[in-house]
């Protein structure tokens, strides 16, 4: 996860899809952090309406294999098409950037899995 100013009077780049008018320009957005809550979420789903995407995150304590017990949502988001849209965008450029100082990060937990390590040894 990015890291957010230290001082709510820095400003952060809003992404040029969120510019208006036929020539994109940077536009600085002042943003106030002091009541944001820094949370962790290992599981993601994704449903919707006709007017709004809804992304819930939840910890899921079994990410190996099916997991036996309910997931537990803690954290809720809904948003409209058009945010979700600069969010994704703005998540792809984030993650090229990531890969490309990185290297490829593998989605696939099998393929990250070392040959002979077995869970609880």
């Amino acid at each position: 996860m990015a890291q957010t100013p230290e001082k709510p009077d820095q400003q952060a780049e809003t992404p040029p899809a969120a510019a208006a008018g036929p020539t994109q320009q940077r536009v600085q957005v002042e943003i106030d952090d002091k009541k944001a809550q820094a949370l962790y979420a290992n599981f993601c789903r994704v449903t919707g309406t006709p007017e709004e995407l809804i992304v819930d995150f939840g910890l899921n304590p079994q990410p190996f294999g099916v997991p036996t017990e309910p997931i537990m949502i803690t954290q809720r988001i809904v948003m409209n098409y058009f945010t979700a849209k600069r969010m994704l965008h703005a998540l792809h450029l984030t993650v090229q950037r990531h890969e490309q100082t990185f290297g490829v990060l593998e989605t696939d937990v099998q393929k990250r899995v070392r040959p002979g390590f077995m869970p609880g040894q």
